[in-house]
């Protein structure tokens, strides 16, 4: 019955106990950090052998679009099994060299680490900040879950235009409703884990990731367009 109950989707997610809950918040916390191993390996071998630089323009929107929906297609369908963490983990690489782009245009700059320092400092701060909000608050939030599917698809949207267009300032006013946006998403899922609404650790897992590559990516694009110090 408890493998059952670990296994199941939010529905019976609630019925839990705490200690059920508090393994599943560890073993998120456990592949969380470990999946940020693959995502700097990935980083590096971008910039290191330029392949950041296939997911520019319309073509590379495709690609990134194709195979991110792709592991996280993969990743749904493994969760329950072995073969699900080695899955999760090449995703977390993959997006590492979608990345590496933004990071070498930042190395571009002369305080280009200290850029990419703040912005690991700030999305840390977040997280932690979302962590401690999200234990100590007693509301429902789960309602919040449909608001912020629906942003992200105006903005994923809105991405995608931006593409082609290529404006700046679109760039910053998506950037700054993306951390908002993923800001809010990491307290929901967060508070999610920490009610049993979440009884999968590679799911519960996945879901932090993006949250926090999000804002990781978008505070970097803001630190860059405004503190970028060229030679």
């Amino acid at each position: 019955m408890n493998d059952q109950l670990v296994n199941s989707g939010s529905t019976l997610g609630y019925a839990i106990s705490a200690q059920e809950r508090n393994k599943v918040l560890r073993n998120t916390y456990w592949l969380l950090a470990l999946s940020m191993v693959p995502t700097v390996l990935g980083a590096w071998m971008g910039v290191a052998f330029g392949v950041g630089q296939v997911f520019t323009g319309g073509l590379g929107l495709v690609l990134f679009i194709a195979g991110a929906f792709g592991f996280i297609y993969a990743i749904e369908k493994t969760k329950n099994s072995a073969k699900g963490v080695p899955v999760l983990l090449g995703f977390t690489f993959f997006m590492g060299l979608v990345m590496s782009r933004l990071i070498e245009s930042t190395l571009g700059f002369k305080n280009g680490p200290e850029l990419i320092m703040t912005a690991f400092g700030g999305t840390a701060g977040v997280f932690f900040l979302m962590a401690s909000v999200a234990s100590v608050i007693k509301r429902d939030i789960s309602g919040m879950g449909q608001w912020l599917f629906v942003g992200t698809i105006v903005l994923l949207v809105g991405g995608i235009i931006n593409v082609f267009v290529g404006s700046s300032t679109g760039m910053v006013v998506m950037s700054m409703v993306a951390i908002g946006i993923f800001s809010a998403y990491m307290l929901y899922d967060l508070k999610q884990i920490l009610d049993g609404g979440e009884t999968n650790y590679i799911t519960a897992t996945l879901s932090l990731y993006l949250d926090i590559f999000n804002v990781f990516q978008s505070l970097l694009a803001l630190l860059g367009i405004f503190g970028g110090e060229r030679d």
